[in-house]
C-alpha cells in the first residue's frame, strides 16, 4: 500500500466512505468489451463493405485482418485493464477456416473458437446479430422489409444468433446478452411510418418466440444513421413499448443513439421502475452518434454515478460500443475501458446515503457544496491502488507497453 494510497484512504474516511470497499466492488463489475474496435467492424466474412449507417474514420495501420490477429490484440488490451470483463461478439465475426456459411445458416461450432479463447481467459461473451454490411439488406431495410424475402432471411438470422447464443451461454456456465439492432429507416420523408413498424414487430415477435436458457434478450434503439436521417423503424419510443409488452425482452441504451440534449444518465432510473435489467452501451458522441472513444467527461461520470446510486450494479450490464481507426486501436480499447472503471470509481467513492439526506431535507446549499467538495477528492490514488491490486501499469506507464507493441507487431501486418 503506498504512502499515496494511505492519505487518500484517511481523507475518504472522513465522510464515511470506505475505500477498501470500493475497490473490492470495482473488482467485480464485468465491462462488456466490443470486439470490433480491433478491426474497424470489419468482420471475417468478406462479403461487402460496411453499411447501413455505420462508418469508421481512419487508417491507422495495423488493424487486425483475421481472427488470430484480432485475438492477440485483444489479449495485449485486456493485459492493461485491471480486472476481469467480457468480450462482445458480432455474428459477422464467425469463424469458418475455409467453408463459410450464410448469416442465416450459422451455427454454434462458427464461435468454438472464440469459446475456447473465452473460457481459457475466465472471459465471459456477449453476442449481436450484424443486420448490416451485407447484400441482403436491401434498401437499407431488413427486419422491417416489405420485401418478404428479405425480411425472412433476418428473422431466420436472428434465430440463429439467439440459438449461437444459448450454446455459448451452456458452455460458459453463464449468461449471454444478445442484442438485435437494425439500421433499417429512410433517407428521406416516408410516405408510410406506421407499415415497417408493424413488420418489424412481427419479425420480433417470431425472433423471439423461442424460450432459451441463459439468453439475455434486448434490443436497442436509435435516432438515425447516415443515409438514414429522417426516420428509424427502431425509435426509442418503439423499443420502449415493444419490450414493456414483452417481458424477457430488454431495452438496450445506447448513449449515442439519442438527441445532442438527452442523456442516458437520466434514463436509468425511469426504467429501473418497470425493467430488472438495463443493458447499455457507452459510447462518446460528438454532436451524433459518431462513436468515439470513450473519455472520463461528465456524462460518463454521470451514467456510472446513476448506477451506483440507485444500487443497481447488478441490474445493469455496462457493455461499451466504440470504433476508432485514426488512433492505435489498442490504446483506444484500454483508454475507453479504463474510464468506464475510474467512472465508477468515483461514484463508489461518493457518500450517497449522505447527499441523499441532505436532498430529502431541503439541504440544498449543503448538498451543493459537499458535490463540489468531491470533485478534488483523491481519487487518482485510489485508482492507482486498483491498477497496483490487479498487477497493471498505471496511467503514465501503459501507454510505453502499446507503442512496443505497436512496433514489434502492428507495423509489421503493411
Amino acid at each position: 500500500m503506498s504512502t499515496y494510497y494511505q492519505i487518500a484512504k484517511e481523507r475518504y474516511e472522513k465522510i464515511g466512505v470506505n475505500t477498501d470497499d470500493a475497490i473490492k466492488t470495482l473488482q467485480d463489475i464485468a465491462v462488456s468489451i466490443h470486439c470490433w474496435q480491433g478491426d474497424d467492424v470489419t468482420g471475417f466474412e468478406d462479403v461487402g463493405e460496411l453499411s447501413g449507417g455505420i462508418q469508421v474514420t481512419g487508417n491507422y495501420p495495423g488493424k487486425a485482418r483475421n481472427p488470430t490477429e484480432l485475438m492477440v490484440d485483444f489479449d495485449k488490451a485486456i493485459s492493461l485493464i485491471p480486472g476481469k470483463h467480457r468480450i462482445n461478439l458480432h455474428a459477422c465475426y464467425a469463424i469458418f477456416d475455409g467453408k463459410t456459411v450464410s448469416r442465416d445458416a450459422l451455427e454454434p461450432a462458427h464461435f468454438a473458437k472464440w469459446v475456447d479463447y473465452a473460457k481459457k481467459r475466465g472471459l465471459g461473451i456477449d453476442f449481436n446479430p450484424t443486420f448490416f454490411g451485407h447484400p441482403m439488406v436491401k434498401d437499407n431495410l431488413t427486419l422491417s422489409s416489405p420485401c418478404e424475402t428479405t425480411r425472412a432471411y433476418w428473422v431466420r438470422h436472428g434465430i440463429a444468433c439467439r440459438r449461437i447464443a444459448a450454446a455459448i451461454a451452456k458452455k460458459l456456465g453463464g449468461s449471454v446478452l444478445c442484442n438485435v439492432w437494425i439500421p433499417d429507416g429512410f433517407k428521406d420523408v416516408p410516405a408510410d411510418r406506421l407499415g415497417p413498424r408493424m413488420r418489424l414487430k412481427k419479425s420480433l415477435d417470431e425472433i423471439f418466440a423461442e424460450k432459451l436458457d441463459g439468453v439475455i434478450d434486448c434490443v436497442e434503439s436509435k435516432v438515425f444513421g447516415i443515409g438514414l436521417e429522417s426516420y428509424t423503424v427502431g425509435s426509442s419510443e418503439f423499443y420502449l413499448t415493444y419490450t414493456a409488452s414483452n417481458p424477457g425482452v430488454y431495452n438496450l441504451l445506447d448513449n449515442g443513439h439519442y438527441h445532442p440534449t438527452e442523456h442516458i444518465s437520466d434514463k436509468i432510473a425511469s426504467l429501473l421502475i418497470k425493467y430488472d435489467k438495463i443493458p447499455l452501451h457507452v459510447t462518446r458522441p460528438v454532436r451524433w452518434d459518431s462513436d468515439h472513444v470513450v473519455l472520463l467527461d461528465d456524462e460518463l461520470k454521470d451514467i456510472a454515478a446513476e448506477i451506483v446510486r440507485c444500487n443497481a450494479l447488478d441490474k445493469v450490464l455496462i457493455g461499451l460500443d466504440f470504433f476508432d481507426a485514426s488512433i492505435n486501436r489498442i490504446a483506444a480499447w484500454v483508454v475507453g475501458v479504463r474510464n468506464m472503471q475510474k467512472a465508477l470509481l468515483c461514484a463508489l467513492l461518493s457518500p450517497w446515503d449522505r447527499l441523499r439526506e441532505l436532498q430529502n431535507n431541503g439541504e440544498f446549499t449543503q448538498l451543493m457544496v459537499e458535490q463540489e467538495a468531491l470533485k478534488t477528492y483523491p481519487f487518482g490514488a485510489v485508482w492507482e491502488e486498483f491498477c497496483s491490486r490487479n498487477n497493471v501499469p498505471t496511467d503514465d506507464e501503459w501507454l510505453t507497453i502499446v507503442k512496443a507493441y505497436e512496433s514489434d507487431v502492428l507495423l509489421k501486418r503493411g
